[in-house]
Parts: C-alpha cells; sequence; structure tokens
C-alpha cells in the first residue's frame, strides 16, 4: 500500500514551506478515529470462546433422558466423576440402554469426536469474526531527516458485509452440530448392535454347555452300555461323535462369546479393570407383542431424521453465502486508513482510501463457484430424501420379516420341539422307547433351540437398524433373515 509521506525540510528547500494538513482533514481523520471506538468494541465482544456446551447443545437434544450423560471432560475432575458414574452402571448387568449410557461416559474415541467438533465449532465462529485491523509503522530517513508514519487501516467492503458473513457463518454451525449429533446417535446405534451379539452369544454359551454336559452323559451311558454287552460300536460311536461335535461347538461358542464381548468393550471405551467388571444378562429381551406400525414408523421419521436436516442445513449455508456478498467482495475491496506521520517537528495527520478494481478477473469464477456449491447441496439434499425412503421401506421389511420369523421360532418351532420331548418322556416312562431314543429326539431338539435364540437376535438387530434409519444415522445393516440359522437347524448325529 502506497502512503503519501510529508517530504523533509531539507528536500523541500529553503524557499518551501511544510506541506500540512487541512483543518478539513484533521476533522475527518478525528471522525474517522472516532468511529472506530464502537468498531473495537464489537471486535472485542467478538472474541468471545464458544463453550462447549453449546457445541453439544444439539447433540443433547438428540440424546433425550440420556443427554446429562454427554459433556466434553476437560479436566481430571470431570473425568473422575464420569468414572464414578460408569461404575455405579458397571455394578449390575448391563441393559442396552445402560449400555449407550456407559459409551457417551467412558468412551475416549466419543471424546475426541467431541473436542475436534469443539474445535470446528471455535474455528467456524473465529471465521465469521470482522477482518483485523492493520497497523503500519513506517520509518523512513531522508537525508538528515527522519520521518515517522503510523497508519490504522480498516478493510470497508469486510465490515459492510459482516453481518451476512456472520448470519452464514450461524447456519454452518448448525449443519456441523447436526453432523456432530449425527455421529453421536450413530455410536450409539453401534453399541447397541454389539450388545445385542454380546448376550447372544453369551445366551448361545450357556446353551452348548448345557448340550455339552448333555453328551457327555450320553457317552458315558453308551460306553457302559457297552462293557456289559447291552450296546454295539455303532451305536456307541454315535453317542462319542456327538459328544466331540458338542465340544468343537462349545469351543466355538466360547470364542464368539469372548470376540462379541470384547467388541462391545472396545465400543464402550471401558479399561482392563471395567471390561472384568462388565456384566451382560443371561438371555435376550423378550419378543415385544406387536410389530412396529408402518404408517406411524414413516411419520415418527419425517420429523426425526437427521441426516435430512443436515441436507437442509447444507443447501441454507450455501444460499446464505451466497447473500453474504461473496459476489461484490471478489469484485471492489475498500480499505479505510488514519494516518499520523512526523517529520522532524512538523507533525501530520489525514485519512486515506485505497480501492482495489479488478482488471483481469471480474470475479466471474468466485460466484460460478458460489453457484456451483449451491447447485450441489440442492441435489445432495433431492437424493438424500430418496435414499432415506428407500432405505426406511427396506429396513421395515427386514424388520417386519425378522419379527415373523421370531415369534415362529418362539411360538411355534420350539413349543411343537417341546410337545415332542415331552410325549417322548411319557414314552419312555411307560417303556414304550429306551434311553437312547428319548436321548436322540433331545438332540433333535437343539437345532430348534439355536435357531430360536439367533432369530430372536436378529429381530432385536433389525429393530436397532430400523431405529437408526428413523433417526438417519449410519447403521449396520441387520444379517439376512434366517442366515446363519439354517446350519445351526440341523441336528448333530445320532
Amino acid at each position: 500500500m502506497s502512503r503519501h509521506r510529508t517530504p523533509p525540510a531539507s528536500a523541500q528547500g529553503p524557499s518551501q514551506p511544510c506541506p500540512r494538513t487541512t483543518g478539513r482533514d484533521i476533522r475527518l481523520g478525528r471522525r474517522l478515529g472516532l468511529s472506530l471506538v464502537p468498531l473495537l468494541t464489537m471486535l472485542v465482544a467478538g472474541c468471545a470462546t464458544v463453550q462447549p456446551d453449546d457445541t453439544l447443545a444439539t447433540t443433547r437434544q438428540q440424546l433425550g433422558g440420556q443427554q446429562d450423560a454427554l459433556t466434553l471432560q476437560r479436566d481430571d475432575d470431570q473425568r473422575a466423576q464420569a468414572a464414578r458414574s460408569a461404575d455405579t452402571l458397571l455394578a449390575q448387568p448391563l441393559d442396552a440402554d445402560a449400555a449407550q449410557r456407559l459409551a457417551l461416559l467412558q468412551s475416549p474415541a466419543l471424546q475426541a469426536l467431541l473436542a475436534e467438533a469443539w474445535a470446528a465449532d471455535i474455528a467456524g465462529t473465529a471465521a465469521a469474526r470482522p477482518a483485523d485491523l492493520r497497523l503500519t509503522w513506517e520509518r523512513v530517513v531522508h537525508g538528515g531527516e527522519t520521518e515517522l508514519t503510523r497508519s490504522l487501516g480498516l478493510g470497508l467492503t469486510d465490515l459492510l458485509l459482516w453481518p451476512a458473513r456472520a448470519r452464514a457463518a450461524d447456519r454452518q454451525g448448525d449443519a456441523r452440530r447436526l453432523a456432530l449429533a449425527q455421529q453421536v446417535l450413530a455410536h450409539g446405534q453401534a453399541v447397541r448392535q454389539q450388545w445385542l451379539r454380546a448376550v447372544a452369544a453369551r445366551e448361545l454359551l450357556g446353551y452348548h454347555e448345557q448340550v455339552r454336559e448333555a453328551a457327555d452323559a450320553s457317552a458315558e451311558l453308551a460306553r457302559r452300555m457297552q462293557s456289559v454287552g447291552n450296546f454295539n460300536r455303532l451305536r456307541r460311536a454315535r453317542e462319542q461323535a456327538f459328544q466331540a461335535d458338542a465340544v468343537a461347538r462349545l469351543a466355538q461358542a466360547v470364542q464368539a462369546e469372548v470376540a462379541e464381548r470384547e467388541a462391545l468393550v472396545r465400543l464402550l471405551g471401558l479399561d482392563s479393570d471395567q471390561a472384568l467388571r462388565l456384566q451382560l444378562p443371561e438371555r435376550l429381551p423378550a419378543l415385544p407383542a406387536q410389530p412396529r406400525d408402518a404408517a406411524e414408523v414413516i411419520r415418527i421419521a419425517s420429523t426425526q431424521r437427521i441426516d435430512l436436516a443436515l441436507a437442509r442445513r447444507e443447501l441454507d449455508a450455501r444460499l446464505a453465502e451466497g447473500n453474504a456478498g461473496g459476489g461484490l467482495a471478489s469484485v471492489v475491496d475498500v480499505e479505510a486508513s488514519v494516518i499520523r506521520s512526523r517529520s522532524g517537528d512538523e507533525r501530520a495527520r489525514g485519512t486515506e482510501l485505497e480501492l482495489s478494481l479488478p482488471v483481469l478477473d471480474a470475479g466471474a469464477a468466485k460466484r460460478a463457484k458460489l453457484d456451483a456449491r449451491q447447485l450441489i447441496a440442492f441435489n445432495r439434499l433431492a437424493q438424500a430424501q430418496r435414499e432415506a425412503a428407500s432405505l426406511l421401506r427396506e429396513r421395515y421389511a427386514g424388520y417386519r420379516s425378522a419379527f415373523d420369523l421370531a415369534q415362529q421360532a418362539r411360538g411355534t418351532l420350539l413349543p411343537l420341539r417341546q410337545t415332542i420331548a415331552d410325549e417322548m418322556l411319557l414314552n419312555y416312562n411307560g417303556m414304550l422307547v429306551g434311553v437312547f431314543e428319548l436321548l436322540a429326539e433331545a438332540r433333535a431338539q437343539v437345532g430348534a433351540v439355536i435357531t430360536t435364540i439367533e432369530a430372536q437376535r436378529d429381530f432385536w438387530l433389525a429393530d436397532a437398524a430400523l431405529q437408526a434409519a428413523i433417526q438417519g444415522v449410519p447403521a449396520a445393516a441387520p444379517p439376512l433373515a434366517g442366515g446363519g440359522a439354517a446350519a445351526a437347524a440341523e441336528p448333530a448325529g445320532h
């Protein structure tokens, strides 16, 4: 920026008086200087730091009854308080809601996410503030005279566009907070789904332990029967094969239970001591009496989907960005400065306006870029709406199918197998069948029980996936109805 300097007396010659600013220039400089006072006040007010509670407000609204568990733990006292709350939850078997609450209290990954969101909020707020004042200090020596010039400059275009930029920044901040809420809810849904897998694995493990005990008793009975000549090698080999299969399946169930439990521990963010104290229920929750109504699901989703709200905020932010004077700022920029200079005993005051006029670029590229961003946001919103409707239909169909299968397994398949077992026991008591026929029927019942447990697990996974679709958050797709249960339904050799 070029500055007008008062030539020193040695450079002007004896017949040229030192130029002075007029009274009008001084009054203008004073008025401009006084006008900077309220501006400086606004700048100081704009330096207020964004607090974590402001960043987390939207997410807490989405969490409902668990909103008090969501805090950014910034010191040891807050972390200790969260650990005490976690200890209370770990003192009893953990249900799905308590698992989600525990993750909010304990997960370091979630705390890192909250800290990143806070930092992004601070950066976004800082970007919306007016541009900094520019202070220039010059020292120029002319011969034996030294000239000192000080100037304080401010971009007038930036100041005029500040309110519009602040409104655009607010919309972008809303979008960031919605994105945070979406990530936190997605983490909660992941915790819920993993809790279901861990509890189902624990329930299957308990059942496989019972099967192994029954297989051991059957094999021992077959050995004794053969030793007294009442059993042949073929029948004893079948009992031994069933025992070996039961041992192998139990080993697989043990590994599956450990893997699912540790996956849950990682999502909860538990340390080694807390992981040892983690207690899970023995069984999955019972099936609901009736499935959710499709019309009610669609109605709730229309008001709760965060992904659609986020896409709308992105579009609003792009529209506000275009209305924030981006086109004007790309064409012209005006800077005002207050100048004070001293050369020897001569002092001068004045003002300066600097206007930048584009010659090679009239801002068309920047305006086109804003238009492109608005077009991108508009089409992303349209695509999100269509994908949301499709995903909701798919998830609800999977939910209903899983409900029907679980209800059939629990209400039809398992009772029929129990009826058969009861009839076989009556026949055994009436000496119509032998003990090994009774054991063979018990082995046939193994597949029905495993199928029922897996069908119940798959239903609750489908329910969690449907809830994620209603909220508009990412979640793992539920398993296909009946997947993995067919092999288990086959009874072991007998």
